[in-house]
């Protein structure tokens, strides 16, 4: 008879049993634990170990004991936090640190908080993001630029590595509820398809939830957004249309969520990072807002920078002797416009003024969400105006549809002078000119991009927790970057970032905290040393000084490479000169060789070099992984939608045809087959009174239709659209011959082709058009009512020459370049 062997009970949750008779029946034997996570302390590896049980196992439950089960928490009086990041912003921009356009939220949380006046950015979108919540330079982060344009050298992959995990991680293992709302710039161009992978997703970098976009930029009116990594829609309430953009929709999200984590878990503290996008073009907001600010430019951006600076003055935001700074020569004097030049440019700066004031507006609803639930108190809040400063991507006299200028398809101050009530509405896509993203930096030299000078890095920062900062509207001058940030909210929360996490050795932070200066303004800075570098623009800061070198081309140029060997460096004295106004390169030389060598150290350290200002060859997709290459026969079944246009066949410069097999119902049967692009460009081959119709949009300024005269019956159909190029360069025209089943139903001419991209952010869809619609003649998404069985779309080879090419490889990184 077999006999259930015996167990022995243990009170530390060892059961040791006899499986086959007595020579199976071993005993434990203490050994030395072996060098493992669990041997380390727990505090610096994440996951902790399982902890052990310690009650009893008995036979049965009734001679058993359980254990309390526990849930991990955040430590007593950990915070809640909210990282609010804008986009595209100047210090000279928003009213609290004295630009011209009211920003009463931002003032009442400053008021409240403490303003910082020597924060620093990385002169770029990705890169600061990806430095914001590592805590680490941005190429150590491998994102020494936008994702679009990485390659292989491990500063520049756009890859962020597992050893630079997430404050969202770290916080999310420490009891805390993590959320992310808007723009996410950091994920690898081949990897943001339905196919992923999702490791550089949110959910898996720390966060339990992610509602935005992807991507550098984003249509407010009709913006590709994802919940978690499934595409949706962006709904609109009833009687707001025509005035509900994305930033409204973050902000609702965002309370939302809020709402709810704080009605079910009161006590667990929230990680919220809220990057609604806003105010990176394209700048769109509702007329109302827009109204507000008719006339409040028409100064022009040459006086606005002196206002600006003399209200900083007045303010205390800038030191009593800091000098403002003059217009390069490559800006031109607002005087030197047209009337019809300085009415275009005073409408684009209204609509970025309104832009920027409803985004002020929107994250105060979120501050008010806060306060409602009775825990503002011990909330950390940091709001950070601008991942780089005001964008200088717009062209000299800016732009109804950005997308021209970056196929290098400039468009004529006439052209937006016809389109000038429409700036900012839905059928926009709306930046403005160089001279007023000058005029929001005041009191510095440049913009965006320049990571040589303050213009581009120097943002203002606020950062408020009345519970813990007690000198309520104080000003900080310590010098700090935004790789301070993850090490600040890491102090706050009481938690030691992990020296490995998900089973992966971590870099060491390389950030440090400004919790220090909460309590003293007079307090000693405690980063002495910062490296900047940005498309070769670099500068090194130590103890007070810093060496600046502008490298190259203009932002809103594409020139190619230019030789570093000429490069001229410039030399500042930050302590008593606020503004980068006096150079002593030339008076103090030893200084500057001195920080020139300290900048050669720390490019070798953090994974700076090689330093690459290319633009034409890093647009090159054959230096990255990719979803497409090789392929010249594409298929798509029922479902296919929201294909990223860089992981979607490449039409342009080359004939092509596109069959789709279909089902015709009895009645109906509209709704488009297929669509590429959207308002900003693009082309969609269509049902429209059950007449099949071919549009190439091209930039909203020339729309070419091929329709068929002829009705499709009800039954299976395939329609099919020949596109022959004519050769003879890129965006040239050719023609286009509808069939159906094989039958030649119509034929016409598209005159000129877009070359590079439709756009930055509108995808490749079938049996439906999402985001904008590529056609006029419907509104989006216009889903076809029939049965799509499939879609087939094949490639002839491209004839281009090397030079052909090369333009080709311009444009679309001209359109990555909107992205940033």
């Amino acid at each position: 008879m077999f006999m259930r062997p015996k167990l022995r009970t243990l009170t530390f949750g060892i059961v040791l049993t006899a499986l086959a008779g007595p020579g199976c029946r071993k005993e434990a034997t203490p050994q030395a634990a072996p060098a493992s996570p669990a041997a380390r302390p727990a505090q610096n590896v994440l996951p902790r170990p399982e902890p052990p049980f310690k009650g009893t196992i008995g036979q049965t439950y009734k001679d058993s004991k359980m254990d309390v089960m526990h849930v991990t928490k955040a430590p007593e009086g950990a915070p809640n936090v909210l990282y609010v990041m804008i986009d595209d912003s100047g210090f000279g921009q928003w009213g609290t640190f004295g630009g011209e356009i009211p920003t009463p939220n931002l003032d009442r949380l400053a008021k409240a908080g403490l303003r910082y006046t020597r924060f620093h950015t990385t002169a770029l979108c990705s890169p600061t993001r990806a430095a914001a919540l590592t805590g680490r330079n941005h190429h150590s982060a491998a994102t020494g630029v936008i994702t679009e344009i990485g390659d292989s050298f491990p500063g520049y992959t756009g890859m962020i590595p597992a050893s630079c995990g997430m404050v969202s991680e770290i916080l999310r293992q420490n009891g805390y509820s993590t959320a992310f709302f808007g723009k996410n710039h950091n994920i690898p161009d081949w990897e943001t398809s339905v196919s992923g992978p999702f490791d550089r997703w949110p959910n898996r970098q720390g966060f339990d939830h992610f509602y935005g976009f992807v991507g550098g930029e984003a249509n407010q009116w009709q913006p590709a957004l994802y919940e978690d990594t499934r595409p949706v829609e962006m709904e609109v309430p009833k009687g707001k249309e025509g005035h509900y953009t994305l930033n409204d929709n973050l902000a609702d999200k965002t309370i939302e969520y809020i709402n709810q984590e704080k009605s079910v878990t009161p006590d667990r503290p929230f990680f919220i990072y809220y990057a609604p996008g806003a105010t990176h073009a394209p700048h769109h907001v509702s007329k109302d807002w827009i109204d507000k600010f008719k006339g409040k430019f028409d100064q022009g951006w040459d006086k606005y920078r002196e206002e600006a600076y003399r209200r900083q003055l007045e303010m205390g935001i800038i030191p009593a002797d800091t000098k403002l700074t003059p217009r390069a020569a490559e800006i031109p004097a607002y005087d030197s416009l047209t009337p019809d030049q300085k009415r275009v440019a005073a409408r684009l700066m209204e609509t970025f003024a309104a832009y920027t004031a409803q985004t002020d507006y929107e994250v105060g609803r979120v501050l008010d969400a806060i306060q409602q639930t009775g825990q503002l108190d011990n909330t950390l809040i940091i709001w950070e105006i601008g991942d780089n400063g005001a964008s200088m991507e717009g062209t000299l006299n800016g732009v109804f549809n950005e997308m021209t200028s970056l196929n290098g398809m400039p468009e004529d101050t006439s052209l937006v002078l016809k389109h000038l009530d429409e700036i900012g509405g839905p059928r926009s896509y709306n930046h403005f000119p160089v001279g007023w993203a000058w005029a929001m930096n005041t009191p510095f030299q440049w913009g965006k991009q320049i990571a040589s000078h303050l213009g581009g890095t120097r943002n203002p920062l606020v950062i408020s927790w009345p519970k813990r900062v007690k000198d309520a509207g104080g000003v900080r001058t310590q010098f700090h970057h935004v790789i301070d940030v993850v090490p600040t909210i890491l102090e706050a929360a009481q938690v030691t970032a992990p020296t490995e996490l998900n089973g992966v050795v971590q870099k060491p932070i390389e950030g440090v905290s400004m919790v220090y200066s909460f309590d003293d303004a007079n307090a000693k800075g405690n980063r002495p040393t910062q490296y900047f570098e940005m498309f070769g623009n670099r500068a090194i800061y130590h103890d007070g000084w810093i060496a600046a070198c502008r490298h190259g081309r203009l932002p809103w140029e594409n020139s190619g490479s230019f030789d570093f060997d000429k490069d001229v460096w410039e030399l500042y004295d930050l302590e008593h000169d606020f503004s980068e106004s006096n150079d002593l390169s030339k008076s103090n030389p030893a200084k500057l060789k001195e920080l020139q060598d300290l900048f050669q150290s720390e490019a070798v350290k953090y994974n700076v070099l090689p330093l690459d200002d290319r633009f034409i060859e890093r647009a090159d997709p054959s230096l990255r992984p990719s979803l497409i290459a090789g392929r010249t026969v594409f298929t798509y079944l029922p479902g296919a939608y929201r294909i990223p246009e860089s992981s979607s066949p490449n039409v342009k410069n080359k004939s092509h045809t596109i069959a789709v097999s279909i089902e015709m119902p009895s009645s109906g049967g509209d709704g488009v087959l297929v669509a590429a692009g959207g308002r900003v460009g693009g082309y969609a081959l269509y049902i429209k009174d059950r007449k099949p119709v071919y549009e190439y949009n091209w930039f909203s300024q020339n729309r070419y239709k091929v329709a068929s005269p002829e009705k499709l019956p009800s039954g299976p159909a395939t329609v099919r659209a020949e596109f022959k190029y004519d050769g003879g360069g890129v965006g040239k025209g050719g023609t286009v011959t509808l069939f159906v089943n094989d039958k030649k139903v119509a034929e016409g001419r598209i005159e000129k082709t877009i070359l590079g991209r439709f756009s930055a952010d509108e995808t490749f869809d079938t049996g439906l058009d999402t985001g904008s619609p590529v056609s006029n003649d419907y509104e989006a998404p216009n889903r076809f009512t029939g049965t799509l069985e499939k879609v087939t779309i094949d490639l002839a080879p491209s004839n281009l020459g090397a030079a052909d090419q090369e333009k080709v490889n311009t444009s679309e990184h001209q359109a990555a370049a909107a992205a940033q």
